[in-house]
Order: C-alpha cells, then sequence, then structure tokens
C-alpha cells in the first residue's frame, strides 16, 4: 500500500544533527537570507547555509568575479565577507529566528585559525553545527585542507574537539579520489561531509587574449557539474558510513532523488538560487510524492539504494 504524504517522515539526522528535511540552501547563494524572506518560507528549509565567513573581514577578488557559462557560471568571488565577529553579532540572531538549523560555514588560512573560529562559534547560541569549507578553489590555501587527507582528519578531529556542535567537511572534487578525503574526515570524526565544491574551470576572451575573470580561474557550479557530483556522492557512499549531503546542479525534485539514491542523506540547491530562488520550497513540497512513488515512508529508506 503506497503510503499517504502524512504518514512519511521526512526527517533526517546527520550524526549529532537532526534536520527537518533534506532540503537545505548552500552557503554563497542564499546570502544571509533576510533577501530571500519575501520569496520563500524559510521556516520549511531543511538547514540554511549562510555565506562561508573568515576570522576578519575580507574585500574578496577583484572583478570580474562571477560569469554565466553555457550550463552554470564560474565565480571568483574569494570568500568576501565582514568577519567572523560581524556575522555572530549582525547576522545570526536573525538567522536563529527563522527557525530551520542554522549551519555556520567558515574558512581559515591556516588550521590554527580553522580551530579557533569553531571554538569562538561554540560560544553563539543559534548555530546548529559548523561546516568547515576546506574546498573553496578561489582563494589562496583554500583547498589545501580538502586535497591532503593526513591534514583532513587532523582538522575535523582538532575542530570536533573544542566544540559540542556537530562538525560538516566540505570537500572539493579537485582531487585524484574523493573517497580518500572522505575517508580522512571521517576518521577525524566528522558529522557529515557535504560534497561537492565547485569544479576548477575558466574562461576566456580570445578577441583580447584575456582570462575573463580577474583571478583568472574560478570555481564552475550549476547543471554542468551535476553528472560530476552525483559520481563523487556515490564514491564516498561506498566508502564511508558517515552521513552525506550532496551538491552540484541540484534545481529540480528529479534531481533531488537521484542525489538520495545515489547515497547522500541530504542536499543543498545552490546556484539555482540565483535564478529561481523558489527553488528550494518546490523541490520540498514535492518530496512526499517522489518518496511515495516509491512505496517509502521515510527519507533513510531510498538512501544509498542505487541497484
Amino acid at each position: 500500500m503506497t503510503p499517504t504524504a502524512a504518514e512519511l517522515d521526512l526527517r533526517v539526522q546527520l550524526g549529532r544533527l537532526t534536520l527537518p528535511n533534506p532540503v537545505l540552501v548552500a552557503s554563497g547563494t542564499f546570502g544571509y537570507a533576510r533577501e530571500m524572506a519575501a520569496l520563500v518560507d524559510l521556516s520549511r528549509l531543511g538547514g540554511i547555509l549562510p555565506k562561508t565567513v573568515t576570522a576578519e573581514a575580507r574585500p574578496g577578488n577583484a572583478p570580474w568575479r562571477t560569469l554565466e557559462t553555457a550550463a552554470g557560471m564560474l565565480n571568483a568571488i574569494g570568500l568576501d565577507n565582514d568577519g567572523l565577529e560581524a556575522f555572530i553579532d549582525h547576522h545570526v540572531p536573525y538567522l536563529a529566528s527563522l527557525g530551520p538549523p542554522i549551519i555556520a560555514s567558515i574558512a581559515g588560512r591556516t588550521h590554527e585559525e580553522f580551530v579557533a573560529m569553531t571554538r569562538r562559534l561554540d560560544e553563539v547560541d543559534g548555530v546548529s553545527a559548523i561546516e568547515l569549507n576546506i574546498s573553496c578553489p578561489n582563494v589562496s590555501h583554500g583547498v589545501d585542507f580538502g586535497v591532503d587527507p593526513t591534514m583532513c582528519e587532523r582538522l575535523v578531529r582538532e575542530c570536533r574537539a573544542v566544540t559540542h556542535h556537530p562538525i560538516i567537511a566540505k570537500l572539493t572534487p579537485n582531487v585524484t579520489s574523493v573517497a580518500t578525503i572522505a575517508k580522512a574526515a571521517e576518521a577525524g570524526g566528522a558529522d557529515a561531509v557535504s560534497l561537492i565544491n565547485t569544479v576548477l574551470g575558466m574562461a576566456i576572451n580570445w578577441r583580447k587574449r584575456t582570462p575573463m575573470l580577474a583571478n583568472k580561474v574560478g570555481g564552475l557550479s550549476g547543471p554542468a557539474i551535476k553528472p560530476i557530483a552525483l559520481r563523487c556522492v556515490w564514491q564516498a557512499a561506498q566508502a564511508v558510513r558517515t552521513p552525506i549531503i550532496g551538491i552540484g546542479g541540484i534545481a529540480t525534485i528529479d534531481d533531488v532523488m537521484e542525489f538520495l539514491i545515489a547515497g547522500a542523506s541530504a542536499v543543498q540547491l545552490g546556484t539555482v538560487n540565483f535564478y529561481r530562488p523558489t527553488a528550494a520550497a518546490e523541490v520540498l513540497a514535492a518530496l512526499p510524492d517522489a518518496l511515495a512513488t516509491l512505496g517509502a515512508r521515510s527519507v533513510g529508506e531510498v538512501v544509498g539504494t542505487l541497484k
């Protein structure tokens, strides 16, 4: 007998983090949520990841910093933000009032900076978890901790040791084996791994013989990277028991279901928020029927069921 929507359990458990449903919005694509409040019922989201913050304010890279591509976008924003203390003082109180779990995304230049930021956020009410952005290709040393298994494991372990918040490691596809890095994050005690971050890419103005991004290279996101993201999620799911959050080109309920079946327990919608900011609400509304189509009574029943 096919379950009704009312009988379905959309809750997701990511280690120590409980989400009301598996549909989240990705860091860097939803601002600090204020600008989206008129378009989306933010209270219904499974979680919100505000823009990545660094210890000190950063102006980001010089323009051009974004570029539309045939099936997505290139960005080399460079983690433009006002710094950790401004985030805590000006954004966390509003974010915490919305209802969904707030997952703070942080990036550090050094091991010590990551640990110090994690320790500082442990004192902050309103933060439900911390995502370690160890995979940003647009800043100096932005992927150091995401390409070296030893560095990744040590960073995750020491960040987890200084906070009661769940720790999520955000991984890069720009490695030989994403499964190896996922294993390292798991060994360090990550509550979940999120993958993928953007794929390193480039655009050139051949008439001027110049790169179109001032940073020369940037991160490719959007529909173009979905097959890569699915492959990475599936490979990581074969290698670790740690829950996985899938990211990369997700825009429709079909995309969401593909990632769940590949092995993701939750998903983050990213680039689609720029051109269809209601997408997260749309896929969430369609999720019960999609699960019921498979005869599933919960999200967990379909996770990792690829034949």
